[in-house]
C-alpha cells in the first residue's frame, strides 16, 4: 500500500505522487490522468445525451435501458477529435448503489427514429462499490472515441445499457454522459467501420469452444484504403473454482495474416484505480477491469495496400474446466482509412500531473515535476519534441525530449524542475513547440492548459505517526525530497506489530514525497482482511496537531 502527501511552497512541502512497487493490489494514493483541452477551446461543440439521470436496475430482467437522442455537428464539420464524458453521483432522494454491474454506452439509431440499428459500443462502465459514498459524491471519467466521429453526426440515439439486480427503489446512480467534440482536420480519413466481434463469449467451455465463436475474419481492403485500424474492447466475467473469468489472469494473441502481432495479458491492476477508497473488494485485481472504471480499449493499427486481402483474428490462452462460467464480453471493430493528413504532427493528449480533475486524485497535489502525455497524430515517427511549460505568473521551462513514437503511440514524459504554485488555484500550460525539429502540421492541439490547486506548504518540524497493524513487515516508508535523495526512512522488516512510531522530520525549505508502502496490497487496514489488525498514518506539526490523515 503506498500513500504520500501534499504540503508546500514557503516552508517543507511534501508531494502526493506515489511510486508503484510490487507486488501492491491496493495503493492509498494513486493515479491515471486527466485529458487535456487546447488553450483555444472556443471551437469545441459539447453534446449532452444524459444529464443527471436517475440509472437503476431492472432486478426482474437484469438490465434497464436509458435512451436519449442528441444532436451532433453535420457530416461536412470538421473533427479533430471527440472525447466522452461519464459522470456518476448519488441520487438526490436514494443511496449511490452497491455493486459493480457491467454498462455499457451504445449508439442505436442516426437519423432519426426510423433510422437504421448501428449498435456500436462507445464506452464500457464498472459501476463502483458505492456503498460508503456520501451524499454529495460524484466523480468524472473520460476516454478519447475519436474513432467514432464519422458516426457521430446529426441527430443520434445514445443508450446508457445498465445492467443488475439491485432493488430498484432505494438505490442507483445519478448518470451525465457528454461529448465534446473539437473541431480541426482530422487526423485521418475515416472510410468504413464496421463489426467483427459482438457477444459474450463462453470461455473454458469444451462444448463451446471460445475459438470457434472468435474465428478469424477475413476482410478486402478497399481501394482508397491504405492503413487498417483494429479496436477491442475485452472484460472477463464469471466464476469457477479457478476464478476466472473475473478473476482469471490469462493472456490473448491478436493474429493478423494468422501470424500472432501481439501478446498481453488481460488483467489489470484494480488498487491503481483513481476512485479509491470504495466500500466492497474494489482493489481485487480482475480481468481487464475494475470497479469503478471506464474501460479504454486496445487499439492496433497496420499499413496495408489498397484492394489486398487480410484476415484478423483473436485466440485466448488454452484454458478448460467442466462447468465452468467464465465469460470473456468482446467487442470488437475494423476501420478502414486513408492517412495520416500530416507527417509531422504531436498532440498534447493529457496532462497528469499538476491537475484538478477526477482522474489525477492520486497523483495530485505535487510539487514535483509535472507529466504529460504526447500522442504521435503523424506519418513520420516522432524521434524530438521541443517542449515549454510552467505555471502561469511563474518564469516558463523547456525541455527536450528524444525518443521513439510511432503513428497513434502515445508516451507520458516527466518534465523535469518542480511545479511552482500560489496557494490556491494556479494554471499550468505545456507547449509543444516543434516535433522533429520541424513546425508542427497542426499547431492548435500542441498547446494545453489546466488548473490546479497548489501544495499546502508547513513548517518544519513535522512529526509522522504511524501506528502499525498486527503484519509489520509488509510495511515501509521513505521520505525523498525534490532530487531523489532519501532524507528518512524505515526498511521492511524493521516494524513491529501493533507499535506506534513518532518519527520528527526536520526539514530545510523544499518540496519532499513521503511514501508508505505495503507489499501485500491491502493497506493498514481492509475489511476482508480482520487477521491483519489496524493501523494508521498520520502527518502531524510539531504541536500533535493532525495536518493529513491517510484513509
Amino acid at each position: 500500500m503506498e500513500s504520500s502527501s501534499s504540503y508546500g511552497d514557503s516552508g517543507v512541502t511534501t508531494s502526493r505522487r506515489t511510486r508503484a512497487l510490487l507486488p501492491v493490489v491496493a495503493r492509498v494514493l494513486l493515479s491515471v490522468t486527466a485529458f487535456a483541452l487546447p488553450a483555444t477551446a472556443a471551437d469545441t461543440v459539447r453534446v449532452v445525451t444524459h444529464r443527471d439521470v436517475t440509472v437503476v436496475t431492472d432486478p426482474s430482467a437484469g438490465f434497464r435501458s436509458y435512451p436519449a437522442w442528441g444532436v451532433f455537428p453535420a457530416p461536412d464539420y470538421p473533427v479533430r477529435r471527440v472525447i466522452l464524458r461519464v459522470k456518476f453521483g448519488c441520487p438526490d432522494s436514494i443511496r449511490c448503489a452497491d455493486w459493480d454491474y457491467l454498462d455499457h454506452i451504445m449508439i442505436r439509431r442516426r437519423g432519426g427514429s426510423a433510422g437504421a440499428s448501428l449498435d456500436y459500443e462507445i464506452g464500457r462502465m464498472l459501476t463502483p462499490y458505492g456503498g460508503a459514498f456520501d451524499r454529495d459524491w460524484n466523480f468524472t471519467w473520460t476516454t478519447d472515441i475519436t474513432d467514432f466521429a464519422s458516426i457521430l453526426r446529426d441527430s443520434v440515439e445514445v443508450e446508457y445499457y445498465h445492467s443488475g439486480y439491485e432493488p430498484d427503489a432505494d438505490r442507483g446512480w445519478r448518470v451525465t454522459v457528454e461529448f465534446e467534440i473539437i473541431a480541426g482536420p482530422p487526423v485521418i480519413s475515416a472510410l468504413s467501420l464496421r463489426n467483427i466481434y459482438d457477444g459474450m463469449y463462453p470461455y473454458g467451455d469444451s462444448a463451446r469452444p471460445l475459438g470457434e465463436s472468435l474465428p478469424p475474419v477475413p476482410f478486402t481492403v478497399s481501394d482508397s484504403a491504405d492503413h487498417v485500424r483494429f479496436i477491442v474492447y475485452q472484460t472477463g466475467h464469471g466464476g469457477d473454482d479457478s476464478g476466472c473469468g473475473e478473476f482469471c489472469d490469462k493472456y490473448r494473441e491478436l493474429l493478423f495474416d494468422g501470424k500472432v502481432v501481439d501478446r498481453r495479458q488481460i488483467w489489470k491492476r484494480c488498487g491503481d484505480n483513481p476512485l479509491a477508497p470504495q466500500a466492497g473488494t474494489w482493489i481485487f485485481d480482475r480481468a481487464n477491469w475494475c470497479p469503478g472504471d471506464l474501460v479504454e480499449p486496445d487499439v492496433y493499427d497496420f499499413a496495408v495496400e489498397p484492394g489486398s486481402t487480410h484476415s484478423i483474428g483473436m485466440r485466448m490462452e488454452p484454458y478448460t474446466l467442466p462447468g465452468t462460467d467464465s465469460r470473456e464480453s468482446v467487442r470488437a471493430y475494423l476501420l478502414e482509412y486513408r492517412g495520416p493528413s500530416a507527417s509531422n504532427d504531436a498532440a498534447i493528449a493529457r496532462v497528469v500531473v499538476p491537475s484538478d480533475d477526477d482522474e489525477g486524485r492520486r497523483l495530485n497535489p505535487s510539487c514535483l515535476g509535472a507529466v504529460v502525455e504526447v500522442r504521435n497524430l503523424g506519418a513520420a515517427p516522432v524521434t524530438k519534441l521541443y517542449i515549454r511549460y510552467g505555471t502561469l505568473g511563474f518564469e516558463d521551462q523547456s525541455f527536450i525530449w528524444e525518443g521513439q513514437l510511432p503513428f497513434n503511440a502515445s508516451s507520458r514524459i516527466e518534465l523535469p524542475g518542480g511545479i511552482r504554485s500560489r496557494p490556491g488555484r494556479n494554471t499550468f500550460t505545456v507547449a509543444v513547440l516543434s516535433v522533429n525539429d520541424s513546425v508542427d502540421a497542426h499547431g492548435e492541439d500542441n498547446e494545453a492548459r489546466i488548473v490546479f490547486h497548489g501544495v499546502p506548504s508547513h513548517l518544519s518540524p513535522l512529526v509522522f505517526r504511524l501506528q502499525t497493524n498486527s503484519e509489520p513487515s509488509q510495511n515501509s516508508y521513505i521520505l525523498r525530497n525534490a532530487d531523489g535523495d532519501v532524507v528518512d526512512a524505515r526498511a521492511p522488516g524493521s516494524l513491529l506489530p501493533d507499535t506506534t512510531y513518532l518519527d520528527t522530520f526536520r526539514l530545510d525549505p523544499g518540496c519532499y514525497e513521503l511514501t508508505l508502502n505495503d507489499s501485500a496490497g491491502d493497506g493498514l487496514e481492509f475489511w476482508y482482511n480482520t487477521r491483519g489488525g489496524r493501523g494508521t498514518a498520520r502527518l502531524l506539526d510539531i504541536g500533535g496537531a493532525m495536518i493529513k490523515n491517510f484513509e
